[in-house]
């Protein structure tokens, strides 16, 4: 086992850093314990890695500092990459908001930071995943091909924890175990297609974020709405906004004009002044904003969106 410690910005909200990572509670990659520990799985460029990330201090936004506590092959990257995970490399304080509702949000939430895991795979098969399906389907296939896929993970972690398969596992998955999870087949195509250039699109972790989305989405099946949703957490990237969704517009528009007519257009327009840091604003709108009714609206509990 091999450790570090941190010292994290004040305010530092660990747990809404991180929650962006997790797909799902089940995820067998990422888990927060009820004590407020995390603990992550990864397959890193030096080996499978386990990850206990535990905040230490006087209160949920107030650590006095953060202790990674890592195993396995991979350990001394994960440790290394740690202060960027949790997000030394962002900066919050060039955020200006532009209407209230942002405003009271970047206040309430002023410790939340964009994590950066700086890989690229890890982040985009679950993002395939989940295009034009509810969160909830996508979620249990991740669990499912995981379960059957994935590796042991290294180091005393949780019951169930794995780490995600390597490029030539996903290739070779069967046809049938993509159906018995419940993935069609254009979703599959586009993963295997995606794994048999992922040294090209890790890559990307390293790019600009301009870059980092032409890359990605010079594989068929890989839209902007899947490219934006990978970079947000592989780069931590404050303006990578995803477009294409069937509900983000709704939410932002009704949070910003009460109107439910919302649409990607519309979206843009509102958001066209947080230039640079549109996928922020848009994090802290969801956050704090006035959200459509879920009788109306069931954008909580649902993600279908196109690629």
């Amino acid at each position: 086992m091999a450790r570090r410690v941190w010292a994290p910005p004040a305010p530092y909200d660990l747990s809404r850093t991180l929650r962006v990572l997790r797909r799902g509670r089940g995820d067998p990659t990422c888990r927060q314990e009820p004590d407020g520990t995390w603990w992550r799985t990864t397959r890193t460029p030096a080996g499978l890695a386990t990850l206990k990330i535990t905040a230490v201090g006087t209160g949920p936004t107030a650590p006095d500092h953060v202790v990674g506590e890592a195993w396995g092959p991979g350990s001394e990257w994960v440790l290394d990459a740690l202060p960027q995970l949790l997000g030394t490399d962002d900066d919050p304080t060039a955020f200006i908001p532009h209407h209230e509702v942002v405003a009271a949000a970047h206040r309430k939430y002023a410790g939340l930071r964009l994590a950066r895991t700086a890989l690229v795979m890890e982040s985009l098969i679950p993002s395939v995943l989940e295009q034009r399906i509810t969160t909830g389907s996508a979620h249990a296939a991740w669990r499912r091909l995981l379960a059957r896929y994935g590796e042991p993970a290294p180091g005393p972690v949780p019951a169930g924890m794995r780490v995600v398969p390597d490029a030539r596992v996903w290739r070779m998955i069967p046809s049938w175990e993509w159906h018995r999870a419940h993935v069609d087949r254009s979703r599959a195509a586009a993963i295997l297609r995606a794994c048999q250039r992922a040294e090209r699109l890790e890559e990307a972790a390293r790019m600009e974020l301009p870059e980092a989305m032409a890359r990605l989405q010079a594989i068929d099946g890989i839209g902007p709405w899947t490219a934006a949703e990978t970079l947000q957490r592989t780069l931590g990237a404050p303006d990578a906004l995803t477009i294409g969704d069937l509900h983000l517009p709704v939410q932002i528009t009704y949070a910003l004009t009460g109107r439910r007519d919302g649409t990607d257009a519309s979206m843009l327009e509102l958001l066209a002044p947080y230039a640079g840091q549109r996928h922020r604003a848009a994090r802290l709108i969801l956050l704090g904003g006035r959200l459509p009714d879920r009788r109306a609206h069931r954008a909580p509990h649902s993600r279908i969106a196109h690629l």
